[in-house]
């Protein structure tokens, strides 16, 4: 090995400087996200910020418009309804009687309660009198009688406590019943319209509520909103959302209320080329808005949700919500983008009136307008570079881009494995124990160099390896000039 190395050092050099170059120049090549042949591609502001029509970057979500809440009562299936008084649709306030008991059971029974209850405080009474009665006696008694007395005056005892646990039990019953007999009449608990009356008593559309009358709340609608696992991120409770029409123009203003993560649904993708994989599942999450108004909507009405950046009119006159990513901070006193110019690479700088992390937003409130063309910073990008629109984006530099739905910055491949073999496309590389031209003098295979007899193999070693880390050293220069360019 120490011979190979000492025969063809020169040559191992140069294998290892045009490896290192090629890898130079695939990273930079790889680095340039926005860049082809020396053209900047730009997107214009009014697109990056989803303020004309669709083409943003502001997710939105699916929703429809629910009540805000709903009360129900189930029916009491011991005893009858004598009458209802509401019909589904009838609109009823809190307090309304829906619906009436039929008491005849509960007065027939309160009477016989209270029959019971009579006869049992007459026997208690008169338990209590026949324990006097044998508490006298006993002390007249003689004393071979006592023990009798004794026995008899303790189940007497017993007898009481029953009776006393009896009419405990019999006036609670008595309550209950007159208790029913009062709330007979069932009222409404809340404002609403009168949604179902299953006079049924269970259920006929295979659901577990078995309620016997639902009313719906009245007011404001509610929006209930879907996200997937891969958004719920961008949302959190108290933040604003701008909800949508499918059907017009028309919009609302919300606030998130509720992000419901106990109750997911897993949605199944589908399969692809009959294979099915955990790949082609999504878990989605409810989450609930409450509007600051709902004049114009409907129950059941389907609309899209999206997070409010102020990308309404108002919100243009106050500023623009960018990707940070688009803003260069290296100097946090002196952000500036980098905008097309008549054709040309200019630094703009901008100023930055608000942060939303939890979105990787900023507010630029000064430096830019939606007309104006920005592309992403880059460490290639330089002042008056050549500018083009990303439309005109030529396909391969797209794709190396990251364009069209790839992932950007793909991970380098990786560098081909070292070994001990010169690469066979390599002109004039020599053969095995052939000495390159220009080496004349070198020593035979096998023969030490003039100089180093007596030096051990190891010391061999390391003096081939410094020879070889000079020459590597030496074409440092050649890195320099691809550098340079």
């Amino acid at each position: 090995m120490v011979e190979f190395i000492q025969k063809n050092k020169k040559w191992i050099a140069i294998a290892a400087a045009a490896l290192i170059i090629a890898a130079v120049l695939i990273f930079r090549q790889a680095g340039q996200g926005s860049l082809n042949e020396g053209t900047a591609y730009v997107e214009t502001v009014e697109n990056l910020t989803g303020q004309n029509a669709s083409l943003g970057m502001i997710n939105r979500y699916s929703g429809v418009i629910e009540p805000q809440g709903t009360w129900s009562v189930s029916k009491n299936s011991d005893v009858d309804v004598k009458e209802i008084y509401v019909s589904e649709g009838d609109e009823v306030k809190e307090g309304d009687v829906l619906f009436i008991y039929d008491t005849t059971k509960y007065e027939e029974d309160l009477r016989q309660a209270e029959i019971d209850l009579e006869r049992l405080n007459n026997e208690y009474d008169s338990t209590v009198e026949a324990i006097a009665q044998l508490e006298k006696e006993k002390k007249e008694a003689s004393s071979s009688e006592q023990a009798n007395y004794t026995v008899q005056i303790k189940e007497q005892n017993l007898s009481l406590k029953d009776k006393e646990l009896d009419i405990e039990m019999k006036e609670a019953e008595i309550e209950k019943l007159e208790d029913n007999i009062e709330n007979a009449e069932v009222k409404s608990g809340i404002d609403g319209v009168v949604k179902s009356i299953n006079e049924g008593g269970s259920s006929n559309t295979g659901s577990t509520d078995n309620s016997f009358i639902t009313v719906m709340k009245v007011g404001n609608y509610r929006v209930k909103g879907t996200v997937n696992e891969q958004n719920i991120g961008d949302l959190y409770v108290d933040a604003p959302v701008i909800v949508y029409s499918r059907v017009n123009d028309n919009t609302w203003k919300g606030t998130i209320t509720k992000i419901d993560t106990e109750n997911a649904v897993t949605s199944d993708g589908g399969s692809f080329m009959g294979m099915n994989s955990d790949s082609n599942k999504s878990t989605r999450y409810p989450f609930y808005v409450e509007l600051e108004n709902s004049e114009g909507l409907i129950m059941g009405q389907h609309v899209y949700v999206e997070p409010d950046l102020e990308q309404g009119e108002e919100g243009m006159a106050e500023g623009i919500w960018l990707p940070s990513y688009m803003v260069d901070q290296t100097d946090p006193d002196h952000p500036f983008v980098w905008k097309d110019s008549h054709g040309k690479l200019v630094k703009q700088e901008v100023m930055i009136s608000e942060v939303r992390e939890e979105l990787d937003k900023v507010k630029i409130s000064d430096g830019l307008s939606l007309e104006d063309a920005i592309c992403i910073p880059d460490p290639a990008l330089s002042v008056g570079m050549k500018t083009a629109p990303m439309s005109e984006k030529p396909a391969e530099a797209a794709e190396e881009s990251g364009d069209g739905g790839e992932e950007m910055n793909e991970p380098a491949e990786e560098a081909p494995a070292q070994t001990g073999e010169f690469p066979e496309e390599m002109e004039g590389s020599p053969e095995a124990g052939e000495v390159p031209a220009g080496e004349e003098g070198m020593p035979e295979g096998g023969e030490a160099p003039a100089g180093t007899e007596g030096s051990s193999e190891g010391e061999g070693a390391s003096e081939a390896a410094g020879d070889l880390q000079e020459d590597i050293s030496a074409g440092s220069g050649v890195l320099d000039m691809v550098g340079g360019q």
